[in-house]
């Protein structure tokens, strides 16, 4: 089988032939990117180089095939190819449509299917393929996205995602700040093995994470420095008040992929998956492999990169795509193939594989010992240890902060959530300093394995109670409540705060929604009587709801 991809969503202008016979396979790739003279990628200037050298590539990538089908034998009377797969989405609405023209004009001049395909779920699909990794978490990190993906019940559920902007748009846009060229990335990590660690904002919640606020922290901690530094000098001089950019830059890395990679292992431990792929143009940063290799060891997981051709924009991953979608059938009639620049993984029904969810759990919530997303628990005589292990991944500085903070959070939150009536343990002990709490054993097992339309209701409820008291859970994760014969217990407030902001308190109950999506069959039908149940309990329950529908339907690819 022989399948030709196109990719085109944004600057990389590329054509790919996947062959596949009995014993091997192979993908050749042709690509002319698109180099932007300075600043970032203008919408116009990369259509036109679309436009120029797509057919340039497809000519390549069609002469490859030709020259794989003489060499197998076949007709040369029938096509070199048995279909066309593109990439449909998401992306630049110009270069999409040029691209899907140059797709359907190939496949109707070789009379083969047309096979469109999410270049997301494409960045997901080749890490998978490549690694033979069965179901794994993925973390896609590219220019204009950021997500976590699992699959479940037919779909790519994301289980978290950026709250704002794509993580290579996000660098971007501070290296653009400085007058640096695109792709700013690249010259970020290069800056950054000369600086040393300062403070930057780090914004997780749940499994959302956002970069907004790093990204203005970043600027104006530059905004002081010397012309000749910002401008690449080797210069080590700085005017008062400013950061150094080297120390701004690695700064930025540590934060940012620290980010990342805690979201990763969130998605781990909620789902109880051993193995992580990574995906996206971003993850050719060795700090960021490094850091996600760090995490997995630590926890005992399995991490797969591929290697930097696959990870930057290609068709080679639309190509392999195409050919599993091709397999199952999956094709696309022209009149159907328009372009979808907001095409999100979650929208594609996945077709081309069956199976178990990504992860399993095997009764782990009456273990004695469970390894969860930054900390060991340990249960006996009726009492829970939590220790906050220090993350290897993390920048030394940074992982102290963060233990300690959400130590003390953690204990003050828990009891307060007690104090305003939410089933919650009582805290005997804490230790900031050691990352250490002691709490009492409640419940006897994770929602996630007790998931009812009652008991999702209560969560609503305990929501409600206490963003009217005030402050967010900060991570209410189907592994994150505990349920008892009586009572369904809040547990793990380290990710929250006090707010009295409606955007935060619909943050909780949207993290709560993407752990149903990972976690539930019928998670869409929990969903609703979690809502309901808040909105008869919160005096701001409408206000909290309307802004969830609002963060909802947020555009991710901006």
């Amino acid at each position: 089988m022989r399948i030709l991809g196109i990719e085109g969503t944004a600057w990389a202008a590329s054509a790919a032939v996947y062959e596949r016979t009995d014993s091997d396979e192979s993908v050749d790739i042709e690509t002319d990117a698109y180099e932007p003279d300075s600043g970032g990628i203008h919408p116009r200037e990369a259509a036109e180089h679309m436009r120029e050298a797509i057919p340039e590539v497809v000519e390549r990538a069609l002469d490859t095939a030709r020259e794989q089908a003489a060499e197998a034998g076949d007709d040369p009377g029938e096509s070199p190819v048995d279909a066309v797969a593109f990439s449909r989405g998401p992306g630049l609405g110009p270069c999409l449509r040029i691209v899907a023209t140059a797709a359907r004009a190939l496949a109707q001049r070789l009379s083969v299917p047309l096979v469109g395909v999410n270049h997301m779920v494409a960045h997901l699909e080749i890490g998978r393929h490549r690694s033979g990794f069965s179901a794994p978490v993925c973390l896609n990190a590219s220019g204009a996205n950021a997500h976590i993906l699992g699959y479940r019940n037919g779909r790519y559920r994301v289980l978290g995602e950026t709250m704002d902007t794509g993580v290579g748009n996000a660098i971007d846009k501070f290296t653009r700040h400085l007058g640096w060229s695109h792709p700013g990335g690249p010259k970020v990590e290069q800056r950054a093995k000369d600086g040393e660690y300062s403070d930057l904002p780090y914004v997780v919640k749940g499994m959302d994470f956002s970069f907004s606020g790093i990204m203005s922290a970043a600027k104006q901690a530059v905004d002081d420095v010397p012309a000749s530094e910002a401008s690449g000098s080797s210069s080590d001089c700085q005017s008062d008040g400013g950061e150094a950019v080297e120390d701004v830059c690695y700064s930025l890395q540590e934060n940012i992929f620290a980010m990342l990679t805690e979201v990763a292992e969130r998605a781990l431990s909620l789902t109880d998956a051993d193995e992580l792929v990574l995906g996206g143009g971003v993850g050719q940063n060795d700090r960021l492999r490094e850091m996600l290799e760090a995490m997995c060891d630590q926890r005992g997981a399995d991490f797969y990169a591929p290697e930097p051709r696959f990870l930057r924009d290609n068709a080679g991953m639309i190509a392999v795509l195409g050919a599993k979608m091709y397999d199952a059938g999956d094709t696309i009639a022209v009149e159907d193939s328009r372009v979808r620049p907001d095409f999100r993984p979650d929208e594609v029904a996945v077709t081309w594989r069956s199976g178990e969810a990504v992860g399993s759990w095997d009764g782990e919530g009456t273990s004695n010992a469970v390894q969860g997303a930054e900390a060991t628990v340990t249960v006996e005589d009726g009492r829970v240890r939590k220790e906050r292990n220090p993350r290897t991944y993390r920048h030394p500085t940074l992982d102290e902060r963060l233990r300690t903070e959400r130590t003390r959070e953690e204990a003050r939150l828990t009891s307060e959530a007690r104090r305003v009536g939410v089933p919650t343990p009582v805290v005997y002990d804490v230790d900031p300093q050691e990352g250490v709490l002691v709490f009492e054993r409640v419940g006897d097992r994770d929602l996630r394995e007790a998931l009812t339309l009652d008991r999702v209701r209560d969560v609503g409820r305990h929501l409600a109670t206490i963003h009217d008291a005030g402050f967010v859970h900060g991570d209410p994760t189907t592994r994150n409540v505990r349920v008892g014969e009586e009572y369904t217990y809040l547990i793990d407030f380290g990710l929250g705060y006090y707010t009295g902001h409606a955007e935060d308190h619909a943050m909780d109950l949207h993290v709560f929604a993407q752990s149903l999506a990972g976690t539930a069959d019928d998670a869409e039908t929990l969903q609703e009587a979690a809502e309901e149940a808040y909105r008869e309990s919160s005096g701001r329950g409408e206000a909290v709801l309307d802004r969830l529908r609002e963060i909802e339907g947020r555009g991710r690819y901006q």
